[in-house]
């Protein structure tokens, strides 16, 4: 069980972002978020979008940087990814 952080690589509103996801279960990533500091808004259904200066902080707080392909990949077997059709 772990939460899990990507690269800052996704770009919007000027800046680039990352994913943060659990691979275990939303109560998990909610709480690590608050935990965080991270604000409700950056939720989106199944990940919280984190922007590239808080990605250090992160991986100090105990998320695991991972890359894209394996967060999608542990996110799929969990059962929590929703799938872009879902959204």
């Amino acid at each position: 069980m772990a939460v899990l952080v990507d690269p800052p690589l996704w770009p919007r509103h000027g800046r680039l972002w990352s994913h943060l996801v659990s691979d275990t279960s939303l109560e998990e990533l909610h709480a690590f978020a608050a935990a965080a500091g991270i604000p409700a808004r950056g939720f989106d259904r199944d990940h919280y979008d984190v922007p590239d200066e808080q990605h250090d902080r992160l991986v100090e707080l105990g998320a695991v940087p991972v890359d894209t392909r394996e967060l999608v990949r542990r996110l799929r077997a969990s059962g929590l990814r929703v799938l872009a059709r879902d959204r």
